[in-house]
């Protein structure tokens, strides 16, 4: 086959993994910056270009889509499906993993148990507003924060209200959710493919730091996930159309709860502390794609 990797940056482990797995099982690759790209269109013909080249002859792409780019990332990849060329990640999909607030209501309409969540603009009294979530400690989250960025804790009630106002000033969208203590700064990330869970760990947040993320300092450690967050991990990554999914658990005294879930996964922690080859799972899920009749995405959120 061929097949594209849309990446800004050929040298992240996750895209030399694939390039390295997709060239070890006998298939062409090329890595492209998705936002040098563009495309053209007029009536009966889509075209993609990268300078004055035409992209042609492409079987599948795997976008590696940054969240500073979702917009454009979600137009190239959009393209591409109506070239008919195989994704392992729709435009939709991605735009709707992406939305926060879209995210968190799409997977509670599906029964995926997640955190208590409240969403306002300008609410009249932030006092309801902490009230809907169990009041403080809770955690405030911007809508546009990525790899634990724009997360805060607020321990006391006065904590809470002054952060709230402060981005409301800011005019930045954020989400007021419950914090799940007994989590301790642990979250666990669950890697799923084609329907499966195929490797997680669990996250481990620096001492002093609720979020578990590794870009802010975090480390991992191996993890056994029981068949109750293999499923919900399982129900969350279809709940959001996506066939590749990093799906991040906190585990609470009432059960799984999945806090977010992710559309383009990093390869490096879940394969350095699982021990498991994601790249030839996601590899071997596209040769078992590509020629079969598309299906569209009918979930429409």
């Amino acid at each position: 086959m061929n097949i594209l990797i849309l990446s800004t940056n050929r040298f992240l482990y996750s895209t030399r993994r694939l390039v390295e797995t997709a060239l070890a099982r006998g298939h062409n690759v090329k890595v492209m910056n998705h936002t040098k790209c563009y495309v053209v269109m007029e009536t009966n013909n889509l075209d993609v270009y990268y300078g004055d080249h035409v992209i042609t002859d492409v079987d599948a792409i795997i976008p590696r889509i940054g969240s500073s780019v979702t917009f454009y990332g979600s137009s190239i990849i959009r393209q591409f499906e109506m070239k008919k060329v195989f994704t392992t990640l729709s435009s939709l999909a991605l735009v709707r993993s992406r939305d926060k607030l879209r995210a968190l209501q799409i997977l509670a309409s599906k029964g995926v148990p997640i955190p208590r969540t409240a969403f306002a603009k300008y609410p009249s009294d932030i006092d309801h507003l902490i009230k809907q979530v169990g009041g403080p400690p809770l955690v405030v989250k911007l809508l546009e924060g990525t790899q634990g960025l724009g997360v805060v804790l607020a321990e006391t009630k006065k904590a809470a209200k002054s952060v709230i106002e402060a981005f409301y000033g800011l005019e930045a969208n954020i989400l007021v959710q419950e914090f799940i203590a007994e989590a301790a700064g642990k979250d666990v990330r669950a890697i799923v493919v084609d329907g499966k869970v195929i490797a997680a760990y669990r996250r481990v947040g620096k001492e002093g730091d609720f979020r578990s993320n590794l870009h802010r300092g975090g480390t991992g450690e191996p993890v056994k996930l029981t068949k109750e967050e293999k499923e919900i991990a399982v129900l969350a990554a279809k709940s959001l159309g996506l066939s590749i999914a990093g799906v991040d658990i906190l585990q609470s005294n009432r059960g799984p709860l999945v806090m977010e879930v992710n559309s383009s996964p990093g390869l490096e922690g879940v394969e350095r502390y699982s021990g498991k080859d994601v790249a030839t799972a996601i590899i071997k899920f596209i040769e078992k794609q590509v020629n079969r009749p598309g299906k569209s995405d009918n979930i429409g959120a």
